[in-house]
């Protein structure tokens, strides 16, 4: 019997490297694409409303020109006049970092120094171009509560 030598060739080092290349993109895209409740492919603040009707504070949480962050929620609310209450998303527009701080007027962001008003979440200083998207809210006595 003679025996048959086929001749197999080992993957060349490119096509190693090409494969394992493809497999992390397909591990980042599936891990970015997710499904979890917990993220959406929405822009910030289009997101469907969570927890409406479920109070977040109470009007004297909120200083006078100044304003509050309820992570939690996913708001920050103001209070740019005495009696005016604001609602707004706490993820800022420029790289969708949670705001941390309001002073001076501004709600701002840590991550690249982006800052909004708290009058209406309009950009004071970029790097973000985009406004604060605007949450509903309710003031009932001294009650706020997600609308």
């Amino acid at each position: 019997m003679t025996a048959s030598h086929e001749s197999v060739s080992a993957p060349t080092r490119r096509t190693v490297v090409a494969a394992v290349g493809a497999a992390g993109i397909a591990a980042a895209l599936t891990a970015c694409g997710s499904s979890d409740d917990s993220s959406s492919s929405e822009p910030a603040g289009n997101a469907a409303k969570d927890g409406a009707g479920k109070e977040i504070a109470k009007t004297a949480d909120i200083p006078v020109g100044g304003g509050k962050i309820f992570g939690d929620a996913g708001v920050v609310v103001t209070q740019p006049k005495k009696g005016e209450f604001k609602a707004f998303t706490n993820i800022c527009t420029h790289k969708q970092c949670p705001v941390t701080a309001i002073e001076g007027g501004t709600i701002n962001c840590p991550c690249h120094g982006s800052k909004f008003s708290i009058e209406d979440g309009s950009v004071k200083h970029p790097p973000a171009a985009q406004p604060l998207a605007v949450k509903e809210i309710a003031v009932s006595g001294d009650s706020i509560t997600l609308a």
